[in-house]
């Protein structure tokens, strides 16, 4: 019997994955295609990736360094407001890569990682569960102590064993300009009803362009009209789920999610690399595969490292669907060098912030 078996191999999945099996647990982990494709997901991430991620992995998925973002009230040609650090904010990468370089290291730590094979059933029981699993050999079950579910929005792991839902799945949809662009900013466009459009300059790798609102039959007919101000053709265009707020519970009697699965994501962006890999580090950190009691460790943990992160996101979000008046007015005061970390909101009040706001006075 395995020590724990993983549905779902992206960030979360390979991180928790690895993490666990370099504590001495045997890991058996399911992809259900190959890892990595197709892409639904941004490659904008903090410069903290890298503290996550093998040896080298920053010159291999590395694509543009980012300084700053400007806000827009309006479309392409509308006032921008920057916020900008002198240092890199943020990275742009090579997010499929980063999905099989991750994948690749939890194999390197022993981890007995399958692709193209499809959970379609989990079952717990007293002193273990059972999955089953579809691959190119026909259906097989495994027997393990525990399943980690980080199958994403639609977690598979979540709805066979009831599991609450996140408390809101925003649709997004990104498309890709393959045209260079060395860009320094990104840009944000609240013009979306609840949350916001972006275009990422992704250097020699061309320009990303994006949107997330709640379900609504007008997401396509948005995006068009944004590539359309910047005069983009997009090719490669790919959607998905966005999770937006963790359920009360993110574990069951064997059974625990992680990463998007239990929408451990930044509220104000959707963005859950981070957080997800986070999460996985207290998951392999606190659950021992024998000690079914240990789950409510895991709880304890990440909600005590991301609660407040997950809270103030909430509060910035808030802001996209202020009165523009109001939102003008905001961003006109605090538009400038900022000391914020664009994954910790809370780090809107830290020294670095205050400092950055001193210096314009």
């Amino acid at each position: 019997m395995h020590d724990f078996v993983v549905v779902g191999c992206g960030p979360a999945g390979s991180r928790f994955a690895r993490r666990a099996s370099e504590a001495g647990h045997d890991v058996l982990a399911f992809e259900q295609g190959t890892v990595g494709e197709p892409l639904a997901c941004s490659g904008h991430v903090s410069t903290d990736i890298w503290e996550y991620t093998p040896e080298g992995a920053r010159e291999e998925l590395l694509q543009n360094e980012v300084y700053g973002a400007r806000f827009h009230l309006g479309g392409a040609d509308s006032e921008a407001h920057p916020f900008y650090k002198d240092d890199p904010v943020s990275n742009v990468i090579d997010r499929v890569g980063l999905d099989k370089l991750l994948a690749e290291a939890a194999r390197d730590a022993g981890v007995d990682l399958r692709e193209d094979h499809t959970v379609v059933g989990v079952e717990e029981h007293t002193d273990h569960v059972s999955v089953e699993v579809r691959g190119p050999d026909g259906v097989e079950t495994h027997e393990a102590k525990f399943v980690a579910g980080c199958d994403g929005p639609n977690s598979r792991v979540r709805r066979e064993l009831d599991l609450p839902e996140p408390d809101e799945l925003l649709h997004g949809v990104l498309g890709f300009d393959p045209e260079p662009d060395h860009g320094e900013f990104v840009d944000v466009h609240l013009t979306v009803p609840e949350f916001f459009a972006w275009r990422i300059p992704r250097g020699e790798a061309g320009v990303e362009y994006g949107l997330a609102m709640g379900p609504n039959d007008d997401v396509r007919e948005r995006f068009d009209a944004l590539t359309a101000e910047y005069g983009a053709d997009t090719e490669n265009r790919c959607s998905g789920l966005i999770p937006i707020g963790p359920p009360d519970s993110v574990t069951g009697r064997r059974s625990f999610l992680i990463g998007d699965a239990a929408a451990q994501t930044k509220p104000f962006t959707g963005g859950g690399i981070l957080y997800g890999m986070t999460a996985a580090d207290h998951a392999a950190r606190t659950i021992d595969p024998d000690d079914p009691a240990t789950l409510d460790d895991y709880e304890t943990a990440w909600r005590d490292d991301l609660r407040n992160e997950i809270r103030l996101g909430h509060v910035v979000r808030a802001g996209y669907s202020f009165p523009e008046l109001l939102q003008r007015v905001g961003m006109k005061a605090f538009e400038g060098e900022i000391g914020v970390h664009m994954d910790r909101p809370t780090s809107v009040f830290s020294t670095d912030q205050l400092k950055a706001l001193l210096s314009r006075s």
